[in-house]
């Protein structure tokens, strides 16, 4: 299914080449011409990676006081692989406080490493034999493919999901526990070996938090067929609305299967640090932490980013009383403002409360109902130069499904959505753009 075109490259080496040629086309493009408002006012707004580039006025202070500066020789030297004791000590104390877990977490459960692309490679590793495969609902982060396979040779199996809401489903794209067995029972019949289900929430791209009863079914399920169940919870601060109720699977007061149920959390989206590169695990299955830790020699972080971090995630005052009221007041007026610009369009989208992220449906936009046609309809907002992500590279099977990012600042969110509304309103050409934005 991959094209080799090097003869200096292995199999494997082509193989993960050919992820980067295919899948970062529009990241590429994007930072070749990338929006400047001084340098470079007619460069491309990137409303297609999910970062949060609301806070940084807040995170810059906070990461420059004194407290932050600190220098020993054990900060410059090997740590133990799972990360340094008082980090871990404090990630547990972080993840009880806010996931509202039942008992104290304990930090011999935890593991610290660089990311939670870092953490999805690992445990398809540790968990899977080559060829094996998780499932995971679909649409998805598209990346998370690369992930468990470019390392793991680890497949994914789709749970696909579907806009039209029947039976008793009450919302589109809604995951059910008959899906996931059907999914199970249809890669059994193809010789496919699923060991573990992969879930996201707060949901990507959909913006779905699922319900603690549906969080008890996953898992139910998962323990019944003996599957590993990882959950990234990496938007778990991001519910910005709050009749949206969000609760973690460590809020259960009972796992299922604790040893087959393995947590992921990061600062990358929730503290907009996308660029320092902090991933954590929380496992009960001293077997898996081991095994993750063995790998984190090459995908661990420097004694000063685990200080930092550790500093960050215990000053429970700024975090309660500065940083998250701020944040999440910004979010929900960008994402009010995206909203209302795409009502005004008449455009449906999918409305969550939750994540940086609006999923839109431009599928009356699509001249016929084809991948081709939604991929022509991405190439001409890139065109217009703003940068959204297309539902195929979500594994969306419905096509003309786009994900919009909305947690930008001001300025570039309003000039990027007169650039969409250009694009649908037929008046696709690269002009110049109204000062007032």
């Amino acid at each position: 299914m991959f094209s080799s075109d090097s003869p200096y490259l292995s199999s494997r080496g082509s193989v993960i080449k050919w992820f980067w040629d295919s899948a970062e086309e529009g990241y590429r493009t994007y930072h070749m011409d990338e929006y400047d408002e001084d340098k470079n006012p007619s460069g491309i707004i990137n409303l297609g990676t999910s970062e949060n580039k609301l806070c940084f006025d807040l995170l810059s202070r906070r990461l420059s006081q004194s407290d932050m500066l600190r220098l020993e020789p054990s900060l410059l030297q090997y740590p133990d692989w799972r990360g340094h004791l008082f980090l871990r000590e404090e990630v547990a104390r972080f993840l009880s406080f806010y996931c509202r877990s039942p008992a104290p977490l304990k930090p011999e459960n935890v593991v610290v490493l660089n990311g939670c692309a870092s953490l999805f490679s690992a445990l398809a590793t540790v968990l899977c034999e080559a060829g094996e495969a998780f499932l995971i609902p679909a649409p998805y982060y598209g990346a998370i493919t690369q992930h468990v396979y470019l390392y793991g040779n680890v497949r994914l199996v789709c749970v696909y999901l579907d806009s039209e809401v029947t039976g008793l489903e009450t919302r589109p794209f809604q995951l059910t526990v008959e899906k996931l067995e059907m999914a199970l029972e249809g890669a059994n019949s193809e010789g496919v070996k699923v060991k573990g289900l992969i879930l996201i929430n707060p949901q990507n791209p959909l913006g779905d938090v699922y319900s603690p009863g549906e969080l008890q079914e996953y898992l139910e399920f998962a323990k019944r067929h003996e599957l590993h169940v990882m959950v990234d919870e990496v938007y778990m601060l991001s519910v910005f609305e709050e009749s949206v109720g969000y609760h973690s699977v460590l809020s259960l007061e009972r796992l299922p299967d604790p040893q087959r149920t393995h947590v992921m959390w990061a600062t990358s989206k929730d503290f907009g640090m996308s660029g320092l590169r902090f991933g954590t695990l929380y496992t009960e299955n001293q077997d898996v932490a081991t095994a993750v830790s063995s790998l984190c020699r090459y995908h661990g972080l420097s004694g000063l980013v685990q200080y930092q971090m550790a500093q960050l995630l215990r000053d429970r005052d700024w975090i309660n009383q500065v940083y998250l009221p701020e944040n999440h007041a910004r979010l929900k007026a960008a994402h009010i403002y995206v909203s209302e610009e795409l009502r005004a369009l008449g455009i449906p989208f999918l409305s969550r409360g939750a994540g940086f992220f609006i999923w839109v449906d431009l599928r009356k936009y699509l001249p016929a109902a084809t991948f081709e046609e939604e991929m022509l309809l991405w190439r001409r907002f890139l065109d217009n130069k703003v940068l959204l992500s297309f539902g195929q590279a979500f594994e969306c099977k419905e096509p003309g499904w786009f994900r919009l990012v909305f947690s930008d600042k001001t300025h570039r969110l309003h000039l990027g959505m007169q650039r969409v509304r250009r694009v649908l309103e037929g008046k696709s050409q690269v002009a110049e753009d109204a000062p007032s934005c």
